[in-house]
């Protein structure tokens, strides 16, 4: 039995190196590949029967294994819908834009298909939606995750509804004269126009301001009615605001030639008692003028230009009129085991009895890896090691076949002994 027990062990190593090579072959042949991660032989004994008068070889198993967790370096990418962890925790994928199946990988290599979702083999990136600041409005869970359609809004556009007006009306000025500014604006379907701001001394202390037809931003086209009445301001004696009438100033736009809804715009002319908004002071100057500066909440119309991701996994969308919106929030899938997760075709790996399920959490909270947006994770295969290892399983594989070889040319002898 001994003789036949040695063979039958050495066939167990040829085996066992044999598998090695395979892995090493991956190994190497996926030194390119991204969120690769190396695999290697995990040896183990196999023993029949030991006692001190006599010897039953057993041989040698090897099963394949994986450091999931191992962090891969990160790279620069041009493209900025690519994307790494940095730290523990994989990317949530599914097969398809349907179903409730969700896979894992640390592949980040996604880019816009033609439909706008962000795919990678094939396989869609998960996220949850967000409001346009970023905060989750789905609920944090892994229901809710669903692919990212990064042209989920093309375009952006809002209406004016607030305006701050901070302007200096010259105290020198005598009653009846007048001073014109201008006031950018968009209606509901993010057309700019712009409306015309007379300013009117009308005594001591007080001043009317009375706002002209909105127009075009060239202001060759009428666009609307202001349907609103002209706004009654009056002053301390210290050049500071006392009162307007109405109270709150409102401006008020109808029948817009663009088919906008009718515009409802708060005017903020400055806190009473203050110099914050309006004011009137003497200038000095021999040819007063009014220099008014405003700011309103409006956005005219923008097309949507760029994608991008930050570190904490939002994907936010750029737009020609120089807006910028978040669409999602890419979360991170931690397990109380990764190494035991189960690898698949394409950097997928899949949750198992092992590996535990995954806990969904946002980038850098709860243990998990920051997200970053524009880079990739290499693959951790070292190659001066896999030659290593190479060289050891060469060299192992051909002691085992010496050993068969040597067990045969003994049953040689033992055969012509008999005879």
């Amino acid at each position: 039995m001994s003789l036949t027990g040695a063979i039958s062990s050495a066939v167990t190593a040829l085996n066992a190196q044999s598998q090695v090579l395979s892995m090493v072959s991956d190994n190497l042949a996926n030194v390119s590949t991204y969120g690769y991660k190396t695999s290697y032989g995990d040896f183990a004994s196999m023993v029949t029967d030991m006692n001190t008068s006599s010897y039953s070889s057993g041989g040698v198993s090897v099963s394949t294994r994986s450091n999931i967790g191992e962090q891969g370096l990160l790279t620069t990418s041009s493209t900025k819908t690519n994307v790494a962890i940095d730290g523990s925790g994989m990317l949530a994928v599914r097969a398809g834009l349907s179903g409730t199946d969700v896979e894992y990988t640390r592949d980040g290599a996604f880019a816009a298909d033609a439909d706008g979702y962000l795919t990678n083999n094939g396989n869609y990136l998960l996220g949850w939606r967000t409001d346009a600041d970023g905060n989750v409005t789905s609920g944090a869970t892994s229901g809710s995750l669903t692919p990212i359609d990064t042209t989920i809004i093309s375009s952006t556009a809002s209406a004016t509804t607030q305006a701050s007006l901070v302007a200096n009306l010259p105290a020198e000025a005598s009653t009846g004269d007048t001073f014109t500014s201008s006031m950018e604006l968009e209606d509901s379907l993010g057309t700019k126009a712009k409306t015309t701001i007379t300013w009117t001394k009308t005594g001591d202390n007080t001043w009317s301001a009375s706002f002209g037809d909105p127009t075009s931003s060239d202001g060759t086209a009428t666009l609307g009615t202001v349907t609103s009445s002209a706004v009654a301001v009056t002053f301390n004696a210290d050049g500071t605001l006392a009162t307007t009438d109405p109270d709150p100033a409102t401006l008020t736009i109808g029948s817009w030639t663009t088919g906008a809804a009718d515009s409802s715009i708060a005017l903020n002319l400055g806190t009473t008692g203050s110099a914050d908004g309006l004011s009137q002071y003497s200038t000095g100057a021999d040819t007063p003028t009014v220099s008014l500066k405003t700011t309103q909440n409006g956005i005219y119309y923008g097309a949507l230009t760029s994608i991008s991701i930050d570190d904490a996994g939002i994907v936010w969308a750029g737009y020609d009129n120089s807006q910028t919106i978040a669409l999602y929030k890419i979360p991170v899938a931690t397990f109380n085991n990764v190494d035991g997760l189960a690898a698949g075709s394409n950097g997928i790996y899949y949750a198992t009895d092992t590996s535990g399920d995954a806990s969904f959490v946002g980038a850098g909270t709860g243990g998990a890896g920051t997200i970053k947006g524009g880079e990739l994770e290499a693959s951790t295969t070292d190659t001066n090691a896999q030659f290593s290892t190479m060289m050891a399983s060469q060299q192992a594989y051909s002691a085992a076949a010496q050993v068969i070889t040597t067990a045969k040319s003994m049953f040689d002898t033992l055969i012509s002994a008999v005879r």
